[in-house]
């Protein structure tokens, strides 16, 4: 039996120890608050992030990164990316020798532009082919009601994504695809979060349809561009991992992010939002990581840089919509 080690007893992470748990892996989730943990071994349970949902007898959790990491052949890591490198710092020297670091998160780490595959190769000293990445269209509550969803498991080494995938199949409602393209994988999971927030944004203030479809669409051009840039295969935007979860993250009331945006486009301030907001919006803080890496890479996102200017510069939704709909337009391509 396959020994996994979670961490992180948010509601994705809690979600997917779940499905580690039922496919037959002996799961250790870690959280920080004991009275989540104590729950979860109670009364199988995390009211907290995932009310209603019966986790499974086997999932044991803990408060204690050693216990978790005990004999741990996959460590897969869901904390807030922005906390990942500290996180780390903290657990690496727990963590076994030959184990596989897999992570959920989708974001771009602030001040480095680095994806979460590097900061963890970094951190850790691993080699790429001992990094994995789960992305996809996973809206949490679905999964956790066992609605069928796919994933993605990326990794270098394919031999490596097919025994992540192998632990992470639950017929017949969870489903994950391997792919090697780390980059492209990581990049659609993490921009798909701020263009999630422009689309909510444009919801909130009443704008119809064809302003979603633009946006998703214009979106979707603006991550391949710059995983062109980046070196990701232009396939996997066209999959689950780029424009699958794109949908998904744009259009479902589920969407953490598009329902931060559509605040934001009801006149709501950032403050407001920030405090009404129960689980963290990654784009909120990734949007000005990705313009980061864009400048750096010479890749033109206008709506990331709309998206930045309401989030982060006081620019108001109505300005940025003028800003986006002024520009001059380009020959409609795809990838441009």
């Amino acid at each position: 039996m396959t020994k996994v080690a979670v961490f992180g007893a948010g509601s994705w992470g809690t979600t997917f120890a779940m499905v580690l748990a039922e496919a037959g892996s002996r799961t250790t989730l870690w959280g920080r608050r004991q009275e989540v943990v104590d729950a979860i071994n109670r009364d199988h349970a995390n009211a907290d992030y995932l009310p209603g949902v019966t986790l499974p007898a086997g999932l044991r959790a803990t408060t204690d990164p050693a216990e978790a990491l005990d004999g741990a052949e996959f460590v897969v890591l869901a904390v807030p990316s922005q906390t990942l490198r500290a996180n780390l710092t903290a657990w690496r020297d727990l963590i076994p020798e030959r184990a596989v670091l897999v992570s959920l998160m989708k974001g771009i780490e602030m001040g480095t532009t680095k994806r979460m595959s590097e900061v963890i190769r970094e951190v850790v000293g691993v080699p790429e082919e001992r990094v994995a990445v789960v992305s996809g269209p996973n809206l949490v509550p679905e999964i956790a009601a066992r609605q069928p969803a796919a994933t993605v498991v990326a990794c270098t080494d394919l031999s490596v994504a097919e025994r992540l995938q192998a632990i992470c199949h639950l017929p017949p409602w969870f489903r994950p695809y391997t792919n090697p393209d780390v980059i492209g994988v990581e990049l659609g999971g993490a921009v798909k979060n701020v263009i999630a927030l422009a689309v909510g944004v444009s919801a909130g203030m009443g704008m119809g349809d064809n302003v979603s479809a633009m946006l998703i669409t214009r979106g979707l051009a603006e991550i391949s561009r710059l995983g062109a840039a980046l070196g990701a295969d232009a396939h996997t935007f066209a999959g689950l991992a780029g424009m699958g979860d794109l949908v998904a993250t744009c259009t479902s009331p589920l969407s953490r992010n598009r329902t931060f945006g559509e605040n934001l486009g009801r006149g709501m301030t950032l403050a407001e939002v920030v405090a009404v907001t129960k689980q963290t919006a990654e784009g909120v803080k990734s949007c000005e990581s990705v313009l980061e890496l864009a400048r750096k890479h010479d890749v033109e996102m206008p709506i990331t840089e709309v998206v930045v200017g309401v989030v982060h510069d006081g620019m108001s939704p109505s300005e940025a919509g003028m800003l986006l709909m002024s520009r001059s337009p380009k020959p409609e391509r795809y990838g441009v």
